[in-house]
């Protein structure tokens, strides 16, 4: 809602998506509680009436590119790294999300009232220039302001939008911008759609319903136009899209996680995600898999995987201390990875705060060169201020 007119206006909105960020976003984004007690007890204990992730589904496409009602938490999420011809490089970061305010899934009785709430950020790394940009939106799904839909597939926010061209999935068209910047790019398919963790279901700790159904596209050529203060670039390279629903994920003990998405040179992608304790204790629940150049699937368990930091960077928007560099092992592939942060500042200062940031990718496998690009995410840093 725009144009807000009345004291009282602006106040309930506040606190509306004040409740928001601490009731749904979090266990999304794993972001920690400026006062952790006051809302984790009486916001994350009740789930009634919601559906539980508790054992696998069958998935049905184009059905499940749409929304999930039932389920308090959905996100829809776009990655890319794109360059010009002339070798300029730029990333890019899409992503809708959906959160139920109530589990009431029946006919409002008013096309201006919806019991589902739509935010959607959007995030461009300009390589060249040094320089991170990031917008974010909200709205109610009331009146198609904001909502999703299968056939033909679309999710949106106002002017906000992931779009196929047709009826079928691909071409899939994105389309944002705000005063600074835009993308308006075409994605197309290389690989099949994949499910992540078991059958698509991805546990996240112990806890039964702690889960999300998860698939991915882990590879899709992309071309199109990205426009930075006021000039115009023609770009191409490969996107990512994962899509994730849930009810609720992680457990109080969990405080963050590192999500990694690596697209290799030999046309492997890996997924891989761990998450980090509040007692700093190891967690034994992440895991993630190897995708080969025809979509088949080598689940990746966490033994499999070692993650070392190498390097770390210092926020200078909220002091939170991020890792900056990393090397990524898997012996069983004979794989040894180094992956870097394309420019170090890909925090997100938004509603709440997380870094999420291009990467390139250089290592062996099997003793033979071997490069990649990628994106990362790190959630969980640092205190969050709720703007």
């Amino acid at each position: 809602m725009k144009g807000r007119q009345w004291i009282i206006v602006i106040t309930v909105l506040a606190l509306l998506l004040g409740l928001i960020d601490w009731y749904f976003i979090r266990p999304l984004s794993t972001v920690k509680p400026v006062n952790e007690s006051s809302f984790d007890e009486p916001l994350f204990a009740d789930a009634e009436g919601f559906g539980s992730v508790t054992k696998p589904r069958q998935f049905s496409f184009p059905r499940d590119h749409g929304a999930h009602p039932r389920y308090r938490t959905e996100w829809w999420y776009f990655t890319g790294n794109l360059a010009t011809k002339t070798g300029r490089k730029f990333g890019y970061e899409l992503t809708f999300f959906r959160f139920a305010l109530t589990a009431d899934t029946a006919h409002p009785g008013s096309a201006w009232r919806s019991n589902q709430m739509y935010m959607a950020h959007l995030a461009l790394t300009d390589v060249e220039d040094d320089q991170f940009y990031a917008d974010e939106r909200f709205s109610r799904a009331g009146n198609n302001l904001a909502g999703a839909r299968t056939e033909p597939f679309r999710v949106w926010l106002y002017d906000w939008s992931a779009a196929s061209e047709n009826r079928a999935f691909f071409p899939l068209r994105l389309k944002a911008r705000n005063n600074e910047f835009s993308i308006d790019l075409i994605l197309n398919q290389q690989k099949p759609f994949v499910l992540q963790g078991h059958q698509g279901l991805s546990q996240k700790s112990k806890e039964p319903g702690n889960a999300s159904y998860y698939y991915s596209n882990t590879r899709m050529p992309t071309t199109g136009t990205i426009r930075n203060k006021g000039k115009s670039f023609g770009v191409t390279g490969n996107s990512w899209m994962d899509r994730e629903w849930s009810t609720s994920a992680l457990s109080k003990e969990q405080v963050g996680w590192d999500w990694f998405a690596l697209q290799l040179s030999d046309s492997s992608d890996i997924m891989f995600y761990q998450f980090r304790r509040r007692d700093g204790q190891p967690d034994t629940n992440g895991s993630g898999a190897l995708f080969l150049e025809d979509g088949a699937k080598i689940p990746l368990n966490r033994d499999e995987v070692t993650i070392t930091v190498l390097d770390h960077w210092t926020s200078p928007h909220t002091t939170a201390v991020y890792p900056s560099r990393w090397r990524l092992s898997i012996p069983s592939r004979g794989l040894e990875l180094e992956i870097i942060p394309l420019i170090n500042d890909q925090e997100l200062n938004l509603r709440y705060d997380y870094w999420e940031g291009a990467v390139a990718i250089k290592g062996t496998r099997k003793g033979q060169t071997i490069s990649g690009q990628g994106y990362v995410e790190l959630t969980g840093y640092g205190e969050t201020v709720v703007r």
